[in-house]
């Protein structure tokens, strides 16, 4: 039996909420959003975006010269420089050198933009939840802020394999990893919120290779917390190189995939650097929840887990649903269905480029699908076809409700003009919108979250969710 996080006056398994983030509100108004959004879209949560340097988080649509603009808010592009959108007490940061970092873009000079948010919010019975993203910038797709104003953020980026500067935060960085705890903190403590939505969205050092990058994080932190377990660095470092000459090298075009399987044999040391890896990216979620819990047990903690997981054969050995039943209150699966094409061609690219580069992209393409359990059009077709509204949502909404053992809420996240990447990608529609809530409730879902942005999506898609709600009598 699930349990009771969510209560409606209407229906106590009833969960529709949405993202959204601080400029929408500033742009269109705060009463008229949540007036649209309560009367219009029935929505009964939003979760708002907090802290981030991603025009994906903070900005209006970064996919407008694809996509156009959407029938609601400014259709004018806008240079936002990131940062916090709440008001930071300095007195949580004491445990941090990461301290000045309240957004420099002048609307939010001299407003609490979240405070005013939730006086609104509970005032309409609409529930608010503060959605964090990790990483909270550089990040390729997402429309990253490239400058940034953030006093002793370079002390804490990770180093590569070479010795390099990274581009991202090492999450074993004590001043990075007290950031954020100070972070949740502070908004658990400083705001009336219902919730956290976090989410984690890293790749591995084994992912990084895969992928054509070279791999991080070989910080001093990390080479210390290996040192307390025994683990030789110099024996991990030499694997690497290992690996990495290999997936560069140019003589691998007949018998690669076993080459793979054996290059990794002979280098037993990078699957323990992945595990140590591993280990310490699930602890962090953990901490965080148990922060959450310590500073009031009431306050929900859910993860919004990345799509890209189950798109990944690591990843997805990686994260198995089972565990997450350790650290959250509910779980929200990404499943941006018409953007996912995209998405998962990319994923499987990393694959056919080099480990399968021997096999047709079709075949391999056939083989992803039935080990992730995923049903797609042909490999030329993925980004116009994009995935099923039906299929693939109900998929991983069943598969989500299984591996939690339907003992916490699955609330599905649907996406609703996520951004486009390429002039082909597969548009939303209010019809996609419609068939992804209905196979989400009928799938065992106990609500759904509109994402990955509102300042993104048309109102006539989103028109969709509404005739949905009504045909399972969720509202009238």
């Amino acid at each position: 039996m699930q349990k009771d996080i969510f209560k409606n006056s209407n229906n106590p398994d009833y969960l529709n909420g949405i993202q959204i983030n601080p400029l929408s509100f500033l742009d269109e108004g705060i009463d008229d959003v949540l007036d649209t959004l309560k009367n219009r879209f029935h929505i009964n949560a939003i979760f708002v975006c907090t802290v981030s340097w991603l025009g994906l988080k903070i900005g209006r649509s970064i996919s407008h010269e694809i996509d156009g603009w959407p029938d609601h808010g400014k259709s004018v592009p806008i240079d936002l420089r990131g940062g916090a959108f709440f008001r930071p007490n300095l007195k949580y940061y004491e445990n941090t050198n990461i301290k000045d970092f309240y957004t420099k873009d002048s609307m939010f000079e001299d407003i609490d933009i979240l405070k005013d948010i939730i006086i609104a919010a509970k005032k309409r019975n609409i529930r608010v939840y503060i959605e964090l993203m990790e990483p909270f910038f550089k990040y390729e797709g997402h429309g990253s802020v490239q400058k940034f104003d953030i006093p002793n953020i370079s002390s804490c980026l990770e180093i590569d394999l070479y010795g390099r500067t990274g581009s991202m935060p090492n999450t074993l960085n004590p001043d990075y990893r007290n950031w954020i705890k100070a972070i949740i903190e502070d908004v658990c403590k400083s705001y009336e919120i219902d919730g956290i939505m976090w989410c984690n969205e890293r790749c591995s050092p084994l992912d990084q290779l895969i992928q054509g990058q070279v791999p991080t994080d070989f910080s001093k932190h990390s080479i210390d917390l290996a040192a307390n377990r025994n683990i030789d660095y110099e024996k991990v470092k030499y694997a690497f190189v290992n690996v990495l000459t290999y997936f560069k090298s140019k003589k691998i075009e007949s018998d690669n995939f076993i080459d793979f399987i054996r290059v990794i044999l002979e280098n037993p040391e990078i699957l323990i650097w992945e595990k140590l890896w591993l280990e310490n990216n699930k602890n962090l979620d953990k901490e965080l929840y148990g922060l959450v819990k310590w500073i009031n047990n009431g306050t929900e903690f859910g993860l919004n887990v990345w799509n890209r997981n189950h798109f990944s054969l690591l990843r997805k050995a990686q994260w198995p649903w089972s565990e997450v039943l350790e650290y959250c209150d509910w779980v929200k699966p990404i499943t941006y269905q018409h953007q996912g094409g995209v998405i998962y061609k990319k994923e499987v690219s990393w694959w056919t480029d080099k480990v399968l580069s021997k096999f047709e992209k079709n075949d391999v393409l056939k083989m992803f699908n039935k080990v992730l359990n995923i049903e797609t059009s042909s490999w030329d077709d993925l980004y116009s076809s994009g995935l099923s509204s039906n299929e693939y949502v109900r998929q991983q909404c069943l598969e989500t409700v299984k591996g939690v053992s339907n003992s916490i809420p699955v609330y599905m996240g649907i996406g609703v003009d996520a951004p486009g990447y390429h002039a082909s990608q597969q548009k939303c529609t209010p019809k996609i919108v419609y068939e992804s809530v209905i196979s989400s409730y009928n799938s065992g879902a106990s609500g759904v979250i509109y994402s990955p942005n509102y300042s993104f999506m048309n109102f006539h898609n989103l028109d969709g969710s509404v005739k949905a709600l009504k045909k399972l009598k969720y509202v009238k």
